[in-house]
């Protein structure tokens, strides 16, 4: 073989390595890009996750305090018709 095809074949395959080199170095940097950017976006969601948890219990608490007040109210409410009851006897 004539010595211009095996410069052109080294050449070709020196540019195959360092292309295959230079693509492997971009994709491990773009993973861990991506990899920080998943772990921020995890932790964001977690904190506001916290919060959500927080006015539920907080809502389920007030709920509760409601609930708890409605049924004494009734209780009332049936005690004042007894005593009504008995004074209108």
């Amino acid at each position: 073989m004539d010595s211009a095809i095996w410069v052109a074949i080294i050449t070709g395959l020196i540019s195959l390595i360092g292309t295959v080199i230079t693509v492997t170095m971009a994709n491990k940097q773009t993973l861990n890009t991506l990899s920080e950017q998943s772990k921020l976006a995890d932790e964001k969601i977690n904190g506001r996750i916290k919060v959500i948890e927080e006015k539920i219990d907080n809502l389920s608490k007030r709920v509760e305090k409601h609930n708890s007040m409605v049924e004494r109210t009734y209780s009332l409410e049936s005690r004042v018709s007894v005593l009504e009851a008995k004074k209108g006897a």
